[in-house]
Parts: structure tokens; sequence; C-alpha cells
């Protein structure tokens, strides 16, 4: 089997999960890179203010936003993007929750969805100081990306499971999964 996922990365405008502001989506399919998505658009309401330590980390504003589309219709597009994939995350326990908690605020059943996460993954293929999205991808040779841009964090955090998995021999997903003791879980 190949190994094939979609990595996720969300921003958000404040500190409730339900506030999110950006995603990037990155599909790979036999080990490689093929497409992306990516969206700004308003959170959903009463989450949708922006705090200025959000801000300072991503640098989206409330005008970036303000005359783009809102969450409830950015939502079907992203799920129709991911189809049947596993979702990966760097902390998929931030994203996964995003994903939830947004989805409960404009009141969207979300389909089944599966999941795991690079940065645990991580914690089992490299010794490293740090296993902060960055450290990891400037660690597996990705050094030049915009951090804190959904779409290139996504990026980061499939090449980082592109090295992981060769590095570990593993052939597909559920290969690397089980090589590091983690799981794919349902959301």
């Amino acid at each position: 089997m190949p190994l094939n996922f979609t990595a996720i990365d969300f921003e958000t405008a404040n500190g409730s999960p339900a506030s999110p502001c950006a995603v990037g989506l990155v599909r790979v399919r036999d080990g490689k890179i093929i497409d992306g998505f990516s969206a700004l658009f308003a959170p959903p309401s009463p989450h949708n203010w922006f705090h200025q330590g959000n801000i300072n980390v991503h640098g989206i504003h409330p005008s970036d936003v303000a005359d783009g589309p809102e969450w409830h219709e950015v939502l079907p597009l992203m799920l129709d993007f991911i189809g049947d994939d596993v979702l990966v995350a760097h902390n998929a326990v931030f994203d996964m929750g995003v994903l939830r908690a947004s989805a409960a605020a404009v009141s969207v059943e979300l389909p089944p969805i599966t999941y795991t996460c690079s940065l645990l993954i991580s914690r089992r293929t490299y010794n490293l100081e740090s296993y902060r999205l960055n450290a990891v991808a400037y660690a597996v040779g990705h050094e030049e990306f915009n951090h804190h841009d959904a779409l290139a964090d996504a990026d980061a955090c499939a090449r980082i499971i592109i090295h992981a998995a060769n590095r570990k021999g593993s052939e597909d997903l559920a290969g690397l999964v089980a090589a590091t003791g983690q799981k794919i879980k349902q959301l």
C-alpha cells in the first residue's frame, strides 16, 4: 500500500478552537506531494474576533478576511479535498480540536475522519532538542518555509512524514504509525 495522506494545518483568530481563520491542506500520493488547498476566511460567530497575540504569530488581520468567504463556505470545500484520506497534523490534538469545534460552531456534522500526529511520530523517529514543526522540518532538510502560514506548515508536515517513512523503511502510513508506536485515530 502506498504512502497516501493529507496534511492539515489551521491558524486561529483567537484562543478558541472554534476560531479558524486559515487552513492549509497538502495531498500526498505514493510518497510525493501532488496537490494543495488553502483558504483565508472569516471565523464563525461568535468566535470571529482576532486576538493580537494570534495576529503576531500568523500575521492574519481582520481586514485580510473581511471580504472573503466565511468558514461555513470553506468547510465543505476542505472536506471534499480531504475525501477519505487520513489526516496528518503536527500536534494533531490542536488541529483536530479546531476541526471539531469549528464544525460544531456552524452545525455541520463531520463525516468519519481518521488522523495521526507528525509531532508524536517525530518524537519516535528523530533525536532532537525540540520537536516544534520548524525544528523538525529543518532536521529533515526543509529549511525554507513561511512558518505559521497554514499551507506552508501543512507542506512541512507532509515532508516530515515522507522523510520519517523513508527513514523507518515504511511503505505506507499504517507501517510508519506502527513503527513509531502510534495510532491512526477516529475524530
